[in-house]
């Protein structure tokens, strides 16, 4: 692949990220909005989220074959523009019962483009020799800045949960079937590799540890997108369009950091780095828990969007490296574990809100956070280093490769 084909293959993941975190965040700043036009109650929310979560987990399961059979880029060409079209399941929904079920299908089509959109930029990192994942995750923080102000902005003009996830919809569309033709094919031999190890043999046991640091991750990152602004709205008693703010300024935070991601970790190591995080979104939810000032639990939300950035591009990155052959396998397990996070936080953040207050749901966060940490200590030493491939091929040594110090589990 030439130079030229490698940065429209670039610049096509990045969109992609981009895009699902828009049409993403559209919909879940304006829950409150389609909390009254349906008439939902806390439980129904989290059982709308649980409905999303089980379709994403469900398409999880099969990607890797899927992808192993027909690569990331074929996958990504149809299942892009079918995630954004899907989205008006949700926007036209005229009951509880729809709702559910347009979350289903939503929620499948965003599991397969994140996995296969992780897959192809591992791929990408690999054919261009140098560390992008940190990269690719900071343009899903953008499209999920702008998703959210789009929605802060139709909520402000008074537009229902219908016409605004309608119109993030009609926008998005153009630019999904923008991008699909420039993703990158798989090299014939990368692709019998990957279908003739699709199924075979245990996985290494760092996936699944690494699985488990992207469960907490996503589970807080579930937790904001999900519940902050009812939890501005309705503890706080903000406005709905002052509300809606919370996410994109936690979406912000997580793109500044992570426009310093790929350089951090080559700099502090993995290790340091998620126990660093882990700490720093613990305090960041103890002030969203604790303040009943608007401003403090603003900066509580950007502690906890400047720390948990780095959690899951870090650990898909890295999951992707220690399959070898196996990364489309490796990256779909250790997603399933992480998505598992969203399916099940933010269900349960709703019933412990529903019997208790959103207050202690999120302090029970604080204490998720806390085991990133923890668990930080059980990786290796891991680092990512440059290679200078040529411009047509990978380098000597793919991205991310381990330093000596710290090798990869053994498979279990």
């Amino acid at each position: 692949m030439s130079a030229t084909e490698l940065v429209r293959a670039r610049r096509a993941t990045a969109a992609t990220f981009a895009l699902v975190g828009a049409i993403s965040a559209v919909w879940v700043v304006r829950i409150p909005a389609l909390r009254d036009k349906l008439d939902l109650s806390e439980a129904q929310v989290g059982i709308e989220v649980l409905a999303w979560g089980t379709g994403a987990l469900a398409a999880m399961y099969f990607a890797a074959r899927l992808m192993a059979a027909h690569g990331s880029h074929r996958v990504l060409r149809y299942s892009v523009p079918a995630a954004v079209a899907s989205l008006s399941l949700l926007a036209f929904a005229p009951n509880f019962p729809f709702l559910a079920a347009g979350g289903l299908v939503f929620g499948a089509l965003f599991g397969l483009v994140d996995v296969a959109a992780n897959a192809q930029a591992a791929e990408l990192e690999r054919a261009s020799g140098r560390p992008l994942m940190g990269k690719m995750h900071a343009g899903w923080s953008l499209g999920a800045v702008l998703g959210g102000l789009l929605g802060a902005g139709t909520a402000a003009a008074g537009l229902g949960f219908t016409a605004s996830v309608a119109l993030a919809a009609v926008l998005a569309l153009p630019i999904a079937l923008f991008t699909v033709p420039h993703f990158r094919a798989q090299d014939p031999d990368d692709a019998d590799r990957q279908e003739t190890a699709a199924g075979s043999g245990p996985l290494p046991r760092v996936i699944y540890l690494l699985g488990a640091l992207m469960f907490c991750a996503f589970l807080a990152e579930g937790s904001v997108a999900d519940w902050s602004s009812l939890h501005l709205h309705d503890s706080l008693g903000v406005s709905e369009a002052v509300a809606a703010l919370g996410y994109p300024v936690f979406e912000l935070a997580m793109l500044a950091g992570r426009l310093f991601c790929d350089r951090l970790t080559e700099k502090a190591g993995g290790r340091v780095l998620l126990a660093g995080a882990g700490l720093l979104a613990a305090l960041g939810f103890g002030i969203l828990t604790a303040t009943e000032w608007v401003g403090a639990a603003f900066v509580g939300l950007a502690l906890v969007g400047a720390a948990v950035c780095v959690v899951v591009p870090l650990t898909f990155s890295l999951a992707g490296l220690a399959g070898g052959a196996r990364s489309a396998a490796a990256i779909s397990r250790a997603g399933m574990f992480g998505y598992s996070g969203l399916l099940l936080g933010p269900v349960a953040i709703g019933f412990i809100a529903e019997h208790w207050s959103l207050r202690i749901s999120f302090s029970v966060v604080v204490c998720t956070c806390l085991l990133i940490t923890a668990g930080a200590f059980r990786l290796p030493d891991l680092r990512v280093s440059h290679s200078r491939p040529d411009a047509d091929g990978p380098g000597p040594r793919a991205p991310g490769t381990a330093t000596p110090a710290s090798p990869v589990a053994p498979p279990s």
